[in-house]
């Protein structure tokens, strides 16, 4: 399917893979995401020493091990930029099933450390996240599925992708994670709408999800307290919410200065869930709307892209993933800006943390697979072609 939509690319046997690649790549959101790491450097200076000071290790060490797995993070989306979708497709399925499997084994073999939340494997020197490298390759799983569905005597996609959504829902339900399940339903949404839902199911979804909300916040206390903090009309001072709105108001237009913010040394997640923060106390509005302007960037182009694309399963399946990355960003500065609930989520490759930096960034090099500039021939020739 993907070979037929983008029709015969010529290429001489003298041409390398790295000049192709650069002149195919969408390289303004290339230097976007380089932008953002780096503005996550430059934060975790402000933001990391007071913990690491908590917990005894070396000033920098949150910094160090940042820059270690945000370059590695990096790596990975550049080698996975290289690929065809065709070869996302068949190893974003490959890892779809053992990202599955890993979800799943966590009851038994995982660890809450001490959080409430039994989410993460831990490996000793680091710990392991697996529903954040769930996401992409559901996505590309899903969008597989709906997208054979269109074919001739395909397979019944749109439902196989429903039942497998419903079941990762209720493993991370099992977790409690309630923020990647809204993500999961978020992105499947999404796709079905691109792939021409009738709006009567996307209507039951959404009540679904819904009824969904209400169990959660009749069954489970710590989202119950999270809905109410968030709906209470005053917000203690004491709080996480608290401290970020506070900082938030202090920084003002052009921030406190380097170095000369307090949010820091009382925020426990001031590196992670808060990092925007530290970033509009110490330096302002300004960085957070530089910050907001490079997301916006990345997915204004990637949807202009993408409207281009002839191959269903590339359309699908890069739409989802630069929503998914969308969403993400809004929730985690909404939530700071109390906007939204709180809720665990990172700002992709601005906050700390191993799993969502090296998952965000297998996400955003299938993204910029699915973005590349390739012949895309003439929409009759592509139609005569599938009717054939």
């Amino acid at each position: 399917m993907t070979e037929m939509a983008h029709g015969t690319v010529v290429v001489h046997t003298g041409d390398a893979v790295i000049p192709r690649w650069w002149s195919t790549i969408d390289r303004v959101t290339l230097g976007c995401v380089f932008a953002l790491f780096a503005i996550g450097i430059l934060l975790g200076f402000a933001a990391s020493p007071p913990l690491a000071v908590r917990n005894d290790h070396e000033p920098f060490y949150y910094v160090i091990r940042q820059a270690f797995f945000g370059g590695l993070a990096l790596s990975v989306m550049v080698l996975v930029s290289m690929m065809t979708p065709l070869a996302v497709r068949r190893w974003g399925v490959v890892g779809f099933f053992a990202a599955i499997a890993a979800v799943a084994l966590l009851p038994i073999f995982g660890t809450d450390y001490g959080m409430g939340a039994t989410r993460w494997y831990s490996l000793g020197f680091a710990s392991l996240q697996p529903s954040e490298f769930l996401k992409p390759v559901f996505i590309v799983f899903t969008a597989w599925m709906m997208a054979a569905s269109q074919e001739v005597a395909g397979p019944p996609g749109k439902t196989v992708s429903l039942f497998v959504t419903v079941m990762i829902v209720g493993f991370l339900a099992l977790q409690p994670d309630f923020g990647q399940a809204a993500l999961v339903i978020f992105a499947w949404s999404v796709i079905y709408f691109v792939a021409g839902a009738p709006m009567l199911i996307l209507a039951l979804v959404i009540a679904a999800v819904g009824l969904v909300g209400v169990f959660a916040y009749s069954s489970s206390e710590h989202f119950r307290r999270r809905i109410d903090g968030f709906l209470s009309d005053e917000v203690g001072e004491n709080t996480q919410l608290g401290y970020a709105t506070d900082a938030i108001r202090e920084g003002g237009l052009f921030g406190t200065g380097l170095g000369e913010g307090s949010v820091k040394w009382t925020l426990p997640d001031a590196h992670t869930d808060f990092i925007i923060a530290v970033a509009a106390e110490e330096y302002g509005l300004v960085l957070v709307f530089v910050i907001i302007a490079l997301y916006l960037t990345i997915a204004l182009r990637s949807f202009s892209r993408l409207m281009k694309e002839r191959d269903p399963f590339a359309r699908l399946a890069g739409t989802g993933l630069v929503s998914l990355l969308a969403l993400q960003a809004f929730i985690n500065m909404g939530v700071a800006g109390r906007l939204l609930p709180a809720k665990g989520m990172t700002l992709p490759f601005v906050s700390y943390g191993g799993s969502s930096l090296i998952a965000t960034g297998i996400a955003v090099g299938m993204l910029l697979v699915f973005t590349r500039t390739r012949p895309q021939g003439d929409i009759a020739d592509h139609l005569l072609s599938r009717n054939r």
